[in-house]
């Protein structure tokens, strides 16, 4: 059996952690790492691979977005698995990181809404799509760490769609959890808050650069990967996070939302001025 992690959103932020932090733990004969950037790809799988004298890491520039996304992807993995056949061999992933993701910032009626539903493809559906793909190939012992968002605990005025999604990916994690536990398939749902990547430069369409009181994204990684590796079905590394999301239980839905509408404005382009392209951070 050949072992492989597969980790999307890999060319930027907490997908590069995801890729250097797994070669380290020198569990996989391969990392995948999938993102639209081909030429950012290929430099960080040849630092990594760099660092341990053998080809480890392999670039995969792909566009998993939607079902087309993931058919594509599908198709990839059975074409490799079957030249393994050939060696009278397979394909086994331990890990699949669900990373790619992107958010915007403003009132939905002052958001684009193909961008909107674009979120939503790669959000949800590419998500979803790509762990029923990775499934046939897993077994116990595998992990499947999903990135949601401490916006999955409470819905989000002005982030509106983005907190709806990571809503989803937070559900379905804790279903897919209870689902595979009899199997040895742990999942984990990582949670973060602000955390220093492109975020933000995208979401505001490049109004603000930086996201701000973003932490470190090795160390959010690091903490992920050691309670994935422990079986714990989320992962939040800050306590103020943690305080956040255990205080939601106790705010209601709309006032949590009218709360951040009137008082947590994010920077938004109109919706008639250019945008940062979406290509920029499907990593």
């Amino acid at each position: 059996m050949k072992k492989i992690a597969v980790i999307t959103g890999a060319s930027s932020g907490m997908g590069v952690e995801f890729a250097k932090q797994i070669a380290d733990m020198n569990t996989e004969d391969e990392i995948w790492i999938i993102a639209r950037r081909e030429e950012k790809l290929k430099e960080i799988a040849q630092e990594i691979n760099k660092t341990k004298n053998f080809d480890l890491v392999r670039a995969v520039p792909m566009d998993i977005s939607g079902q087309k996304g993931v058919h594509e992807f599908k198709k990839y993995l059975e074409d490799e698995n079957e030249k393994l056949s050939v060696m009278e061999s397979s394909i086994e992933i331990t890990k699949l990181i669900n990373n790619a993701g992107f958010g915007t910032y403003g009132p939905f009626d002052e958001t684009d809404v193909d961008r909107e539903m674009e979120m939503t493809d790669l959000n949800c559906t590419s998500l979803v799509g790509l762990t029923g793909v990775c499934l046939p190939y897993m077994k116990k012992g595998s992990h499947i760490i999903n990135t949601a968002s401490l916006a999955s605990f409470l819905p989000l005025g002005d982030f509106a769609v983005y907190g709806a999604t990571k809503s989803y990916v937070l559900s379905f994690t804790m279903a897919l959890a209870a689902e595979l536990k009899d199997k040895g398939i742990s999942v984990c749902a990582l949670c973060p808050g602000p955390v220093s990547t492109e975020f933000a430069n995208v979401a505001s369409g490049g109004v603000r650069e930086k996201v701000r009181h973003g932490l470190p994204a090795d160390k959010v990684v690091a903490h992920c990967l050691k309670k994935a590796m422990k079986g714990k079905r989320t992962a939040i590394y800050a306590s103020k996070w943690k305080f956040k999301a255990a205080a939601s239980r106790f705010v209601g839905r709309y006032t949590g939302a009218r709360f951040t509408f009137k008082y947590c404005k994010r920077p938004h382009p109109e919706k008639t001025t250019d945008t940062v392209s979406i290509d920029s951070f499907l990593k």
